[in-house]
């Protein structure tokens, strides 16, 4: 198995575990991740959180299965790499990756794909399509467009230019770097603390980004899909409690529903 699964407290943790290959996805590894992900939806986690074991994160598709000139790349991508993308785009819970060393290609795309990014200050990450002579793929023209603008993103992807941590943080592409010692146990530590959080909430909020994002939408049309939400948010036990809570001066106890 190159995939592990854990679930402790509300938050399930998804670990890439072919530290040999840098975590470089086939076909079998694709696998695994998409059955860990349905497990943890099934489970009821109330955040994930996915990093990567040994030197990486993840250093994209595994080349050595690839076979140039021969094979379909558009179908590859459509039946292999983009429905893991959405899976993970679109997990019903807040969603966490921790990325150190190799972050490219679709491992670039599933720690975007993730709500929350936190990178090791020494990470490499970017788009190094233009050495193999393909097309950036996984999401990435999207996440690079709406987080660093058309001039940079083109400049990352015709150069083939490696942002450290640091440096992506500071361009917004991630929320934040931090040392490698550290980025696992605090990535764990925000995602577990979010896990006990108004998660049923916080799930509106995520849906309205999606759609904000996919629908360009403008400032009226969020105004009524915020107060949509709200009304849903205010049927749960959660917003109950909440409301109870601060009412009564005392820390809330939330459920997720």
């Amino acid at each position: 198995m190159s995939i592990d699964l854990s679930v402790e407290g509300g938050l399930g943790e998804i670990v890439l575990n072919r530290p040999d290959k840098m975590n470089a996805l086939n076909d079998a590894m694709v696998a695994e991740l998409n059955g860990a992900l349905e497990r943890a939806a099934s489970q009821g986690v109330r955040a994930l959180m996915i990093r990567g074991e040994g030197p990486a994160f993840c250093a994209g598709r595994d080349l050595a299965d690839a076979h140039p000139g021969d094979e379909d790349a558009e179908e590859i991508i459509e039946t292999t790499f983009n429905p893991l993308i959405k899976r993970i785009a679109s997990f019903p819970a807040p969603t966490f990756a921790a990325a150190h060393g190799a972050c490219l290609g679709v491992g670039l795309g599933i720690a975007l794909g993730c709500d929350v990014v936190y990178v090791a200050d020494d990470a490499k990450i970017g788009s190094p399509f233009a050495r193999i002579g393909a097309v950036l793929d996984s999401g990435g023209h999207s996440f690079f467009v709406s987080r660093l603008g058309t001039h940079r993103a083109l400049e990352l992807i015709y150069t083939g230019k490696l942002l450290s941590g640091v440096e992506a943080s500071q361009l917004g592409l991630v929320n934040r770097s931090m040392p490698k010692d550290s980025l696992v146990a605090e990535t764990r530590r925000v995602a577990a603390q979010v896990a006990q959080g108004p998660t049923a909430a916080f799930m509106q909020s995520k849906h309205l980004v999606r759609r904000i994002d996919e629908e360009a939408m403008g400032l009226f049309a969020v105004l009524k899909l915020e107060a949509q939400a709200q009304g849903a948010a205010g049927k749960t036990a959660d917003y109950k409690e909440g409301i109870s809570a601060f009412q009564q001066k005392r820390a809330p106890k939330f459920v997720g529903k």
